[in-house]
């Protein structure tokens, strides 16, 4: 018999892909391995979006990204294109009433290469040259794709829209922790800052075979840099999905 599902998305985002799981008959656990948090002073974030119209293109890095910068977006300028790195990210625009239909969005072709290089690819660099770009994103982040444009020649601005961490190991987390990997289960990880957190934790545990035990888990991705960074840690038993919930759960359900 299957063991858990765990679901290691932030908070928001897990429990609508939590329901859908149970839905297959799969146990589910829910363990947010970055917590997602507002700002402290979120003006200059609302002092940028209120010139949207200034720009040629936004670049949204997460769906946490969209769901903190539309608590201050009354309406989006049609003029204005989108770029966004997967489904996830599609779906939490559409959840605020904006689709393809409206608005031109881009986003990586192939599902399974959902990150900033592949963005890259598909965005018209050239059309880009001197124009103004916005990216938003956390408080942290890679930079390449700012990198990238810029030396395509656009004029980039950042803003950080939220603030993410990874939770703190409390006695409860480490129990928790501990009783998730007596048993083999399917992990779902859906960031490659969240897999990291995650081996720190059990690094700070202190115990001899924890890790060892985490290398017997099922690791589910869905894109092959978060794959990348499974295979860095040590972690062997990963399944690629590509981007989009659907894709996730298709492959549990392929799982014996």
């Amino acid at each position: 018999m299957p063991g858990a599902v765990v679901i290691t998305r932030p908070l928001a985002q897990a429990l609508p892909l939590a329901a859908q799981v149970r839905a297959l008959g799969r146990d589910v656990e829910v363990l947010p391995l970055l917590e997602i948090a507002p700002l402290p002073d979120p003006s200059a974030l609302a002092a940028t979006l209120a010139s949207l119209r200034d720009y040629a293109l936004v670049a949204f890095v997460s769906p946490n990204a969209i769901d903190a910068a539309f608590a201050h977006i009354e309406r989006w300028p049609a003029s204005v294109t989108l770029a966004v790195l997967g489904e996830g990210s599609r779906a939490a625009l559409a959840a605020h009433g904006i689709t393809s239909a409206d608005v031109d969005i881009v986003s990586p072709a192939d599902a399974e290469r959902s990150d900033s290089e592949h963005l890259l690819q598909t965005l018209d660099l050239a059309a880009l040259r001197g124009r103004r770009v916005l990216i938003v994103r956390g408080e942290s982040g890679r930079e390449l794709m700012a990198d990238g444009l810029r030396a395509a020649g656009a004029d980039v601005t950042t803003i950080a829209a939220y603030r993410r961490s990874i939770p703190a190991l409390t006695p409860a987390l480490r129990e928790r922790l501990a009783a998730l990997l007596q048993t083999e289960n399917d992990w779902i990880v859906t960031s490659s800052e969240a897999l990291r957190g995650l081996l720190q934790l059990l690094a700070a545990m202190e115990s001899d075979d924890i890790v060892a035990k985490m290398q017997q888990q099922q690791l589910i991705v869905p894109h092959a840099r978060i794959a990348a960074t499974a295979h860095e840690l040590g972690l062997r038993r990963v399944t690629l999905t590509g981007s989009g919930d659907e894709r996730l759960l298709a492959a549990l359900q392929s799982r014996p």
